[in-house]
Formats: structure tokens, C-alpha cells, sequence
């Protein structure tokens, strides 16, 4: 765990894609720091094991679901009365080079990523907006920025997450509300596969992944209240390798 610590207690945070990885590590982050969480994930027995390793809510949904999405964020208000940081981090990888791509391998991974963004962003903006307060932290990847083979519908949708954030950033700035990305390079199940020989290839100057609690810390900063003045930004949390 990071030794980075914020105060969200009286917050309500909800996280995607939370029963694993980066997502499981963000949510205890938060638990740690106060906050009451809800953690989404489609597989419903893992996510329900997460949350009760950490204190979590476990609220199994969709992300590609407008149905789910609502249901979920009606629910946490209901529970809570209130909700004030969103994390979008659910996604799925469909990777194949792009003649081998079907149109179902594109059009999922672009469902859960860019539209899982959008879906529970939307679903929030109303009680944020009567609150005059949030955060949403969205996550994207280095492929989002600079592309990569066997991931066209990976990169479009990473990409997409970029525009979306500064769009709904400049739309939602005069509610109190603000809306980042990171874009990490964390060692997760993902990575695990990799020859120990091609890790500083691909982890940049610092010659390693980041531990999925540095980029929790790097997501409650830009929820803090002292990350109020920054909205719109792509924070790469990547140990250099975007450079």
C-alpha cells in the first residue's frame, strides 16, 4: 500500500471493474481513506469476495448496460445519499490484428471501455450536478495515445476515453466538477505473461511496472479536494515510458 494517504471520509466513491487489478486496488485505497466504496465488476462471485476482503458494496452490473448502469447508481444514492467520486475502469481486451478483427471484437471492447465511460458518467451527472460537487477519473492507456499492434479496438476506445474526458470536463466545469484521465503501466494479471527481458522495453525509464497501489494513489489525488484546479488532464502514470 502507499504510504500517500487523503481523507474521504463522508465520500462516496464508486468504482468499475473493481473485483481485480488496478480497480480492486483503487477501491481499498479509498476504504483506507474513508470513503463508503461500491465496486462494480460483471463476474458477481469475485467481485462479492473483493468486497468483503475490503469493506466494499458489491453491485454486479454490465458497464455496456444502460439498465445496469442506472440501476447501480440509483441504488448507491439510495444507500449512501449521496455519491461524489466516479472511477471508470472496467474494460475487456479483444486483441487480434485488425484484418482478423470481427465486427463484435471491436464493437464489445468500444461498448465497455468508451461506453462504460460514458454510461455511468451520464448516470452521475444529475447528482452532481444537485450537489455542485464531483470528481470523475477515467482510465486510458499509452496505446490510446500512441497505438499498438493488435489493439485497433483497444486504442479507438482509449482514445475515445481521452476526448469524452475533455469534453465532459468543459461541459460539467460549472457544477463543481472535475474530469481526469491516468493512463497507467501497472503490473497486473495482464503483464504477468512478460519475459523479464522485455519489462524495460516496455516500462520506460524506471525499468518497471508500477504497483497497482501507485496508481490508486495517483487516482485519489486527482479526487482530493486539493486537485480542484485540475480538469481535463491526461495524467500519465506510466514511469516514463510516454515520454
Amino acid at each position: 500500500m502507499s504510504n500517500i494517504t487523503f481523507d474521504f471520509t463522508g465520500r462516496t466513491v464508486l468504482v468499475t471493474g473493481a473485483a481485480r487489478g488496478i480497480g480492486l486496488e483503487v477501491a481499498r485505497s479509498f476504504r483506507v481513506a474513508g470513503a463508503d466504496v461500491v465496486m462494480v465488476d460483471f463476474d458477481a462471485a469475485e467481485l462479492q469476495a473483493a468486497a468483503d476482503e475490503i469493506g466494499g458494496f458489491a453491485a454486479q452490473a454490465d458497464v455496456s448496460k444502460t439498465d445496469d448502469v442506472e440501476r447501480v447508481v440509483a441504488a448507491t444514492i439510495e444507500k449512501f445519499g449521496r455519491l461524489d467520486v466516479l472511477v471508470n475502469n472496467a474494460g475487456i481486451l479483444r486483441d487480434k490484428v485488425l484484418w482478423k478483427m470481427s465486427d463484435d471484437d471491436f464493437e464489445q471492447v468500444l461498448a465497455v471501455h468508451a461506453g462504460g465511460t460514458f454510461r455511468f458518467t451520464r448516470a452521475v451527472v444529475p447528482q452532481f450536478r444537485a450537489q455542485q460537487y464531483g470528481r470523475v477519473i477515467n482510465v486510458t492507456s499509452y496505446t490510446g495515445m500512441h497505438g499498438n499492434r493488435g489493439q485497433a479496438n483497444y486504442g479507438t476506445a482509449k482514445a475515445g476515453i481521452i476526448g469524452f474526458t475533455k469534453t465532459a470536463a468543459k461541459e460539467l466545469a460549472a457544477f463543481g466538477v472535475t474530469v481526469n484521465c491516468i493512463s497507467p503501466n501497472a503490473a497486473t494479471r495482464m503483464t504477468a505473461s512478460i519475459p523479464e527481458e522485455k519489462i524495460a522495453e516496455l516500462s520506460g525509464p524506471i525499468a518497471r511496472f508500477a504497483d497497482p497501489a501507485e496508481i490508486a494513489a495517483s487516482v485519489e489525488f486527482l479526487a482530493s479536494e486539493e486537485a480542484g484546479y485540475i480538469t481535463g488532464v491526461v495524467l500519465a502514470v506510466d514511469g516514463g515510458v510516454s515520454m
